[in-house]
């Protein structure tokens, strides 16, 4: 099937990993010690042909800094929903999820059992507010 917006087959259309760099998120003065600029660089570097945005404030301040995994066309055919990660701030958890996300992410394979730490749970409202945007 050739979906209209991107021309390629829906069964090719990768993950997408959406990093939120809001208010809180990316702040030097809220969480000290991180490389917070370089976590999109880096995470682009471990995943070619993967989009890798930066996105307002998702509004879960008290998890900074969060990255939602989104699932591949087949992930999402299989079952696989996004998948919101708290606290992502250091480069281990930046290698984990890029791990999982290479080896097919959400719906196509399980994540490694450390992300389990960092997986949260969102209101309908803040999911549907990242739906919209993307």
């Amino acid at each position: 099937m050739i979906t209209k917006r991107s021309g390629r087959a829906a069964a090719e259309t990768p993950c997408r990993v959406t990093v939120c760099r809001g208010c809180c998120c990316g702040d030097a003065a809220k969480i000290p010690g991180v490389d917070h600029a370089g976590q999109i660089p880096r995470l682009r570097a471990a995943l070619p042909g993967v989009a890798v945005r930066a996105s307002e404030c998702l509004d879960v301040c008290d998890q900074a800094n969060v990255v939602v995994v989104q699932p591949s066309a087949a992930g999402r055919a299989a079952g696989g929903r996004p998948v919101w990660l708290g606290l992502v701030n250091d480069d281990d958890a930046l290698a984990d999820i890029a791990a999982w996300i290479r080896a097919g992410g959400p719906g196509i394979a399980e994540p490694p059992g450390v992300l389990d730490l960092y997986a949260m749970t969102v209101s309908r409202r803040v999911r549907e507010g990242l739906e919209r945007e993307g």
